[in-house]
């Protein structure tokens, strides 16, 4: 979870009097989750965040479901979707359900916009890009293979240094580190894959004293609102707490390797109500000489698992590309392709890339998503006469 962490200035003791250089009191706001006994932070700004010159409802989000459910394994090319999206709060929606969002956003790389997302913790991976995640309490620089979390509510604007190519998970409830990893204190335990070191908190605080009209995008009831406000909302003199942004690594989690394979829960990074997420990075194979490194056969009884592909390698798959998300709903088996089984044995190591989500309410696909599908990924198990040994290879992306 995150720690205590502060930036500027701050008084002695909360809720106690503050005053600016002029005698005049500084604003204080609580922000953070469950009412007043979640996570929060106490920010000192310079102007009442409460001054709002206009507001207008902009338009709906409608996340519209396909017209005819498929109850298949699926495949969507999400690199073919690739519209530039305006927002980052309205990225194309791609699967969802009543605890989770996943999408994909492209955004505009002059694209600017204060925003904030009222209804979801926001996770977004890096998939390809850079930049800086900047909020009223401090700044955050990202590059490729980063996860950015961002708490539902907190102000943030998105300054692009490379064009940005991201996978957005919304999540109803909190998100966090799993439980397992943390001990009663909530520090991360000798054994989690990663530590606190890995973890990047805001810095460079930015105080800007500026009167105006500045536009604030709010997400709230599936909706996109317009917010005028009359001063700079990067006004904050000082916070403390333990409510604000956070980034971790792809690159730092730090993946767990046994004699024999080791099930998905391994990979898992965070955790949401209703579903978790994991990474899956490049690590030794099991290093037994009877081991089988490709994942067996298995069955997603009461789960959803989603993979997003950040590479073109993956080593029980064949024929997906950077980009790629795959589907496999409750109830069907699947496993490895028709000979990576085979070709797993006795390879050393994968280099494979890729986030997963498994939700344990059913998905639904939408529209944008339906587009993009290889419709014939269900039938990829079916083995294929006369197919090369080398397309059986697990470290080479497989048929294109």
């Amino acid at each position: 979870m995150p720690r205590y962490h502060h930036l500027g200035q701050i008084p002695r003791k909360r809720h106690s009097i503050f005053r600016k250089p002029d005698q005049s009191l500084y604003t204080e706001e609580l922000i953070g989750n469950h009412g007043f006994v979640g996570l929060s932070s106490l920010l000192y700004h310079l102007a009442p965040p409460t001054r709002i010159l206009n507001t207008r409802r902009l338009h709906e989000l409608h996340w519209q479901p396909e017209a005819q459910p498929e109850f298949r394994h699926r495949h969507f090319r999400t690199a073919r979707l690739s519209e530039p999206t305006a927002s980052l709060l309205d990225p194309i929606p791609l699967l969802f359900n009543r605890d989770v969002a996943i999408s994909i956003a492209e955004p505009a790389k002059d694209g600017h916009d204060f925003c904030r997302n009222a209804q979801a913790d926001l996770l977004h991976y890096v998939a390809r890009g850079a930049g800086v995640l900047a909020t009223p309490l401090g700044e955050l620089t990202f590059k490729e293979g980063d996860y950015l979390v961002i708490p539902r509510g907190i102000l943030h604007q998105y300054r692009f240094t490379q064009p940005v190519r991201m996978l957005v998970v919304e999540s109803h409830s909190a998100l966090r580190t799993p439980r397992r990893y943390r001990n009663e204190f909530g520090q991360l335990l000798e054994s989690a894959p990663y530590s606190e070191r890995d973890i990047r908190v805001p810095e460079r605080l930015e105080t800007r004293d500026e009167k105006g009209e500045f536009r604030l995008l709010i997400k709230k009831d599936h909706a996109l609102h317009e917010f005028i406000l009359d001063h700079h909302p990067f006004d904050l003199i000082g916070w403390d707490g333990y409510y604000y942004p956070w980034a971790i690594s792809i690159h730092d989690f730090e993946p767990r390797v046994g004699r024999f394979h080791l099930p998905p829960p391994t990979h898992q990074t965070f955790e949401g109500d209703g579903f978790v997420v994991c990474s899956f990075c490049p690590r030794p194979f099991d290093f037994d000489p009877e081991a089988v490194p490709a994942p067996y056969n298995h069955s997603n009884v009461e789960s959803d698992e989603v993979i997003f592909y950040a590479g073109s390698e993956f080593m029980s798959r064949r024929g997906i590309e950077f980009g790629s998300l795959t589907l496999h709903p409750d109830g069907i088996p699947h496993g490895p392709h028709p000979g990576m089984t085979e070709a797993s044995i006795g390879k050393k190591a994968t280099h494979e890339l890729a986030v997963m989500v498994d939700t344990f309410r059913p998905l639904k696909v939408s529209q944008a998503a339906a587009r993009v599908e290889d419709r014939e990924y269900y039938r990829s198990w079916v083995a294929e006469a006369g197919a090369r040994p080398e397309d059986d290879d697990p470290n080479r992306g497989g048929p294109r």
